[in-house]
């Protein structure tokens, strides 16, 4: 494996995703140890070529000997391209870079929410807001949570009435236009950054679900003990749930609209 020489990756402090996995290009020796720096750190008048809203918004490489600079998917390419150089004509081709770049920027501009930095706007660039892939982000979570909880659903019968195929499409994508309404009567600048956050917690949860589907072929028919797991779920989500809304600042009102609007729905459907 190569090692990428000469080359600075700017990365984004207040990202723990951003840092993890330019900690793990240096661990995995793809770059040099001083190969990475947060873009914060970056002295005013190092790196002139450098674009520091752009490279907020996408990763970006410097090469450190010519003064070059890529941003977002195309940094990722040379970096990778350079360790594993079989890669190199898939990263050349066309349409692939294409499909990449918005699967990047998807990522990318809805990081803070899948991952909430702990420490919010310390320094005075921060990453643009782009509308459409926050919607696309809500839209992808509530259709893989409700696709999950539908499936999940089975196996709580006997306890918990089965609804229709598009029962939990409806809970879920309620609750989205539930908590957006209350959250515009609380405090509408942060409506998005928080719909984002709590679909976030719902698409974790249903990923929890998933060991129960999986290993519902082995355990057979139990109702109760798929019911706990459930419940331990939640709980979880709850918790969580409290947590991201300090690092909002937004106070216990979400979270109680959050568990109200999830009990009143459970109380519809067993009656």
């Amino acid at each position: 494996m190569s090692k990428l020489k000469n080359y600075l990756i700017l990365f984004d402090a207040e990202c723990p995703m951003c840092k993890m996995y330019t900690q793990t290009l240096v661990q995995a020796g793809v770059l040099e140890s001083d190969g990475r720096m947060a873009y914060q750190s970056l002295p005013a008048d190092a790196c002139p070529m450098v674009d520091r809203q752009r490279a907020v918004n996408e990763i970006a490489l410097v090469n450190q000997q010519t003064g070059e600079v890529t941003y977002g998917i195309h940094s990722l390419f040379k970096v990778i391209g350079m360790a594993m150089p079989v890669w190199k004509p898939l990263f050349a081709f066309g349409p692939f870079i294409w499909i990449m770049s918005k699967v990047y920027a998807f990522i990318s501009y809805n990081r803070r929410v899948i991952i909430p930095a702990t420490q919010v706007e310390q320094f005075q660039l921060q990453p643009s807001f782009k509308r459409h892939y926050r919607i696309a982000y809500l839209m992808f979570t509530w259709l893989v949570t409700s696709f999950i909880l539908t499936q999940y659903a089975g196996l709580l019968q006997g306890l918990v009435p089965v609804g229709n195929s598009y029962r939990e499409y409806l809970i879920c994508g309620g609750q989205i236009f539930f908590q957006g309404y209350i959250i515009n009567l609380i405090n509408k600048e942060k409506m998005w950054n928080y719909l984002g956050n709590m679909m976030t917690i719902s698409f974790g949860g249903s990923l929890l679900l998933l060991p129960g589907l999986l290993l519902a072929g082995y355990l057979g028919q139990h109702p109760v003990i798929y019911a706990g797991y459930f419940m331990l779920v939640a709980g979880l989500m709850f918790l969580e749930h409290i947590r991201r809304s300090r690092l909002l600042q937004l106070g216990w009102a979400m979270t109680i609209s959050w568990a109200l609007y999830r009990a009143a729905i459970l109380i519809i459907i067993l009656i």
